[in-house]
């Protein structure tokens, strides 16, 4: 019985053997590596990190882009016994040297020039490292090259056959498994330490509550340093399915179409964009066209609420209307993701109901689920035959949820962290009654589906004394196809604004159209007609709120907040403490009348 995930390989090897485990571009082509190869790759690494004098206990970091080599070097430490610490490629020079330090990391692992740039910079203040280690050639003096390291195990393996597999079996449930740093939306990031039990709990909930087998095919692009991809990655494998890499996140439309995934997991943001890519496509055609789509959207919308009526996934699309618009529309659309596609999953920030309604008609289910890096990660998710779009689904199996008097969501079960590295005081405020403080705030329906509603830290509280959710706001706001981000803002203030990050693509050819003159994004965005527009467009998708959650005025920023700016998280979650404090002057100025 597999307890620890350093026996998934072995699992996978025995139950689901197959030539094409991992699949990865080389020289514009996708190679696969089969379940042997795979498994012994991960021997040998594992024992040639041994003669490095890594052992129990120890941390290794690493640094680099989605490739089958991050997989196997996680599964190689996680079988001697070892602490993964995945940092995402994405973090400042600084940022990585606080991660390696205050880990303890005795090795890191990083793969491109560009990352092993960034190490260099650092590798002076950083004592404890033993060792580094380059995946690509051509590495300066200061990397150990990951072939040696691979050819170092071989020759162990050969010299003592079952040593492997003698480590791997002295791995306990209980034992660390990985070091996440949190992406740190406030505050200084705080390492999660996570148990094979916590992760291993969630792989199981997961293979309860989905459909997934070794006949599946995955394609791999969120960071593997994200806590979901990692343990849907653990998921994927345990079930023998086949996991295809992206070559990044910008040839993810090019990918789709060779790895022909029937299964990928994402961020609404991925949605959003093809949301928009569609209905820019559309509105740009014919009005037969356009007559066309729109008629197979509204029959397509009307069995999906149907199904949604039953909290049913799936529905059946015998009717001849249905079979029509499958075959002159839907079926064109869900092409570009290869025609494989049985679901999506989404994570990581809210998912806006209308998307998901949009592609559930069309005949692309998505799961939204909800959790942190904190319970490893998953605490909720919809299903196909539990889904309530809006809703992030019920608990998974083994998970407990119940909400606070203050409507913060507290968790408990297997799945919960074991602690904050060398942070008692944060561990103990967070654990506090046995139950895991999410900082969400959220409620459950009476059919046992669990909303999001905010962060308990970003509610605003209005001069008036009301309590404002951004992030509802903010999503509905995201709809518009002129607006890309959105921070709403108004704390101790008379009434709501927000600062928009226009979709200059979309805006830009507006003003074209409307032969409005500009030689740049701000002067276009500094233009009272373009804030007139965006105004407009706010209003168009918040018709509901409250007059006290209406956005009365914005500031247009002229470009998008980045992560190097330290805007936002490597999971593209915006900063808002550090976004507002950047832009205070232009918020002050908002409200000086």
């Amino acid at each position: 019985m597999v307890e620890t995930l350093c026996q998934i390989p072995g699992n996978t090897l025995r139950l689901y053997e197959k030539p094409g485990q991992l699949l990865y571009k080389e020289s514009g082509t996708y190679v696969p590596i089969s379940t042997r190869e795979f498994y012994d790759r991960i021997r040998f690494i594992s024992l040639g990190l041994g003669t490095l004098g890594f052992g129990p206990g120890d941390k290794l970091a690493i640094l680099s882009e989605n490739r089958p080599d991050w997989v196997m070097i996680d599964f190689a430490v996680l079988g001697a016994g070892g602490v993964t610490v995945p940092i995402y490629p994405t973090l400042t020079p600084e940022q990585i040297r606080y991660i390696i330090d205050d880990s303890e990391a005795k090795i890191v692992v990083c793969s491109t020039p560009e990352l092993r740039a960034k190490i260099e910079a650092i590798s002076p203040q950083l004592s404890r490292v033993r060792h580094f280690i380059s995946l690509d050639p051509d590495a300066s003096s200061l990397f150990l090259s990951f072939v040696t390291v691979v050819e170092n195990g071989r020759k162990a393996d050969a010299a003592e056959p079952a040593a492997f597999e003698k480590i791997a079996a002295s791995v306990r449930p209980d034992d660390v498994a990985s070091i996440i740093y949190t992406s740190g939306t406030t505050g200084v990031p705080k390492g999660v330490q996570l148990t094979h039990r916590n992760f291993f709990s969630n792989v199981k909930a997961l293979d309860q509550v989905t459909d997934f087998h070794s006949g599946d095919t995955i394609l791999s692009f969120l960071p593997l340093s994200h806590v979901l991809e990692r343990m849907t990655t653990f998921s994927f494998l345990f079930k023998g399915a086949t996991i295809g890499f992206a070559e990044s996140i910008d040839t993810v439309a090019q990918n789709l179409l060779e790895v022909r995934p029937t299964i990928m997991v994402s961020v609404p943001r991925l949605f959003e964009k093809l949301y928009a890519r569609i209905m820019d496509s559309i509105l740009a055609g014919s009005a037969v066209k356009k007559k066309i789509f729109f008629w197979a959207l509204g029959r397509g919308l009307a069995a999906s609420r149907k199904a949604q009526a039953r909290t049913e996934a799936v529905f059946p699309r015998n009717t001849p209307s249905l079979r029509l618009a499958q075959k002159l529309v839907f079926s064109k659309i869900l092409e570009k993701t290869g025609g494989r596609v049985k679901f999506f999953v989404s994570g990581g920030a809210p998912l806006s109901r209308d998307i998901a309604e949009f592609f559930h008609a069309i005949g692309l289910v998505i799961l939204e689920g909800y959790g942190l890096t904190e319970t490893a990660p998953v605490v909720a998710c919809n299903t196909f035959t539990k889904i309530k779009f809006g809703t992030v689904g019920p608990p998974v199996p083994g998970v407990e949820v119940k909400i606070a008097q203050d409507g913060e969501i507290l968790v408990r079960g297997e799945n919960v962290m074991k602690g904050y590295l060398k942070k008692e005081s944060e561990t103990a405020e967070a654990l506090a009654g046995g139950w895991f403080h999410t900082g969400d705030i959220g409620f459950l329906d009476a059919g046992g589906f669990l909303t999001i509603t905010d962060r308990k830290k970003d509610l605003i509280v209005t001069a008036g004394g009301k309590n404002v959710a951004p992030q509802p706001i903010e999503n509905l706001v995201r709809q518009s196809p002129y607006i890309a981000q959105a921070v709403i803002v108004g704390a101790s203030r008379k009434f709501i604004s927000a600062l928009i990050v226009p979709a200059f693509e979309k805006l830009e050819a507006y003003a074209k159209e409307k032969g409005i003159p500009y030689f740049s994004p701000a002067e276009l965005c500094g233009r009272d007609d373009i804030q007139e527009l965006i105004l407009q467009e706010i209003e168009r998708f918040t018709p509901s709120l409250a007059s006290y959650e209406k956005v009365k005025k914005i500031v247009l920023l002229d470009r998008d907040f980045e992560i190097e700016q330290g805007e936002l998280t490597p999971t593209l979650k915006v900063k808002r403490t550090q976004v507002e404090r950047k832009y205070k002057d232009l918020i002050d100025a908002l409200y000086k009348d």
